[in-house]
Order: structure tokens, then C-alpha cells, then sequence
């Protein structure tokens, strides 16, 4: 029997309970997030469309944080990776930045805040 320190125990407990279904996406990337809503005792899928800022994080506690602007009035919201409540992402486009956390979105609107794709 092999014995097995903490850390490898809690490395096997978190590799269980990620996923693998998710795609690939990096800061820059507009992305479509599904998410599952509970209100009461009914559920329902919402979709969130927006721009990746930046990807924190590895393992069990990775995070992205997505950024859209409605009516003119900037929402961000950030998410767990491997969080149950996501019931799928979609990339719509991908982005070409220079930078993994691109804050300077903040501070822009309109035609500046476009981001090039990639070829």
C-alpha cells in the first residue's frame, strides 16, 4: 500500500471535480457563457455574451472575468471555471491583445473598445 501525503490526496479530490468539456479561450476572446439561474423552485439558462479581461488562477480555483457593455453602462462578471453552475461557453471570436489582463477595456466605449480577431 502506498501511502500518500495531503497534497496528493487533495490533487486527486480536485482532478475529480473539474471539467473537461469547457473550451479554450484566452483574455480578448468574446465568449458566450450559459449559466444556470435558480429562482424559487425554478431553473433557467441565461446567456452573458462578453470580452474575457483577464483568466486568474489554476487548477480547482481558476476564474475568468468577462466584460459587456449595456446601454452604454459597463457590466463585468467574473466566474469560476470549473463551476457547476456554467452550463456551457462558447467562443464566438477570438481576440488579438498583447496583454493577459486587459484593463484599459474599462475605460473605453464604442469604436475604441473593438478588439482586432485573429486570421
Amino acid at each position: 500500500m502506498q501511502k500518500l501525503n495531503k497534497t496528493a490526496i487533495l490533487k486527486r479530490i480536485e482532478k475529480s471535480q473539474m471539467r473537461e468539456d469547457l473550451p479554450e479561450f484566452r483574455a480578448g476572446d468574446t465568449i458566450s457563457v450559459h449559466i444556470k439561474i435558480v429562482e424559487g423552485n425554478k431553473t433557467r439558462v441565461q446567456k452573458l455574451d462578453g470580452i474575457v479581461l483577464k483568466i486568474t488562477g489554476k487548477g480547482l480555483s481558476k476564474s475568468f472575468t468577462i466584460r459587456k457593455e449595456s446601454s452604454g453602462i459597463g457590466v463585468e462578471e467574473t466566474f469560476s471555471y470549473h463551476s457547476p453552475l456554467i452550463v456551457k461557453i462558447e467562443v464566438s471570436k477570438r481576440g488579438k491583445v498583447r496583454r493577459a489582463y486587459i484593463s484599459y477595456m474599462r475605460q473605453r466605449s464604442g469604436k475604441s473598445a473593438r478588439i482586432k480577431t485573429k486570421n
